[in-house]
């Protein structure tokens, strides 16, 4: 066997850094979350604007056990593709707090959006704030997702 020089196994130990980094870099949730997500709440914002209030507390509910559902198995972000599955030790266990802060950080806009376009007399607040919203979480989910798990050494 040959010689290895301290420098040689360094510049090795920095490659697999590197690769192990970028696969991280990669570990997210799928595109198809976020559309989906911006879906439910363009619904959520018509049912809570336009139907009676049993119904939007039930779309409320709903959602939260049909997220919670999907979530539970994509939130540890290990599967982000199909073909793409981490070990549990690669991934950052903050992931889930941090789509959560932003879910809550999402909430908090549609609502600050809702009230500001009701004093301004929009016809319908709930739904345009939630329209603004679902744009972007649809367009931009993942890139925010990867801001702040830059931000949080996630």
């Amino acid at each position: 066997m040959e010689h290895i020089t301290p420098a040689d196994a360094r510049a090795a130990l920095d490659s697999v850094d590197h690769a192990r980094a970028k696969v991280v870099d990669e570990v997210g949730l799928p595109r198809w979350y976020w559309w989906l997500l911006a879906a439910a709440w363009v619904v959520l914002g018509i049912v809570g604007d336009v139907g009676p209030q049993w119904l939007a507390v039930g779309a409320t509910v709903g959602f939260g056990v049909i997220h919670s559902t999907i979530a539970s198995r994509r939130l540890s972000g290990r599967r982000r593709t199909e073909r793409l599955q981490v070990s549990a030790d690669t991934v950052s266990p903050r992931i889930p707090m941090v789509v959560i802060g932003m879910l809550f950080a999402l909430v908090a806009i549609t609502i600050a959006t809702g009230f500001a376009l009701d004093a301004d007399g929009v016809r319908h607040p709930g739904i345009a704030a939630a329209v603004f919203v679902a744009v972007i979480v649809g367009l931009g989910g993942p890139e925010i997702l990867r801001v702040l798990r830059r931000w949080v050494h996630a």
